[in-house]
């Protein structure tokens, strides 16, 4: 029965692909002749080096100076990004008239007993839906893992569903006022996951209850150069390489950042 399901999450993370890939072009076209392709990140899995710069860009947007001085106080709190156990960042592209469809990918790292962060796991999101719905929308997600059991969520591939297998808040935020931030940081503790998104388009949003997330394993086998699991990414056995390290500087620029 397994192995059926199994087969079943896999064809349809092949047809969220397909989907996501002809939605993604469409959005990169009306991007490009709108001049707002550097502000839109693609959903479409790239190389390494070019998924560690989009998280890096998505992550940016979620600890930028600027948006709290115009007032946009949404920035995710130092404290939050200092003590989380992993990250997992990616991009979502929904389309749809009447019926819907949600692509996208990203890369999920952990925080090792030495400090550092593990090698990048490439990771996807896909699904349909019905409704009297219109529109399109990009929409970038930084989820905070706060917990080992999050982070092995991530680590045993196959599928998993973020608010079903894992319990999810929307996190902290703000980044003046440290003492109220860390008061709020400690009340949500409890949930496994914080998630924080931003999004580009005509629908209202996105809500990360619910959605299925699995590991590419063929991406991860392109990324590094043979068969390799998302264990042995996340858990440290493979050294973090120099394609990531667009990624690790914005973590370590989030970690250490002035509290403002």
């Amino acid at each position: 029965m397994f192995n059926k399901f199994k087969e079943q999450a896999s064809r349809a993370a092949e047809g969220a692909s397909q989907f996501g890939q002809q939605a993604g072009r469409s959005i990169g076209d009306f991007a490009e002749k709108s001049g707002a392709s550097r502000s839109i990140n693609n959903p479409i899995v790239g190389t390494l080096s070019e998924e560690s710069a989009k998280c890096a860009r998505i992550l940016e947007t979620f600890i930028n100076k600027e948006e709290v001085e115009t007032g946009f106080d949404q920035v995710i709190p130092v404290k939050v990004i200092q003590e989380a156990k992993g990250l997992a960042i990616y991009t979502v592209i929904k389309a749809g008239f009447l019926w819907s469809g949600r692509a996208g990918s990203g890369l999920v790292v952990a925080r090792l007993p030495d400090g550092r962060w593990s090698a990048p796991s490439a990771i996807a999101t896909g699904g349909m839906g019905f409704g009297a719905q219109v529109g399109a929308d990009i929409t970038d997600i930084v989820l905070i893992l706060n917990s080992d059991e999050a982070v092995r969520a991530f680590s045993q591939g196959g599928n998993f569903t973020i608010g079903g297998n894992l319990a999810v808040s929307a996190g902290p935020i703000g980044a003046g006022g440290e003492a109220a931030v860390a008061g709020d940081f400690k009340q949500r503790k409890a949930a496994p996951v914080f998630s924080y998104t931003k999004s580009k388009g005509l629908f209202a949003g996105i809500s990360v209850e619910g959605t299925g997330l699995m590991e590419l394993t063929r991406t991860n086998t392109g990324f590094y150069g043979r068969e390799i699991r998302a264990d042995q990414l996340l858990q440290g056995q493979i050294e973090p390489p120099a394609q990531a390290k667009p990624l690790y500087d914005m973590i370590q620029r989030a970690e250490s950042r002035d509290p403002y």
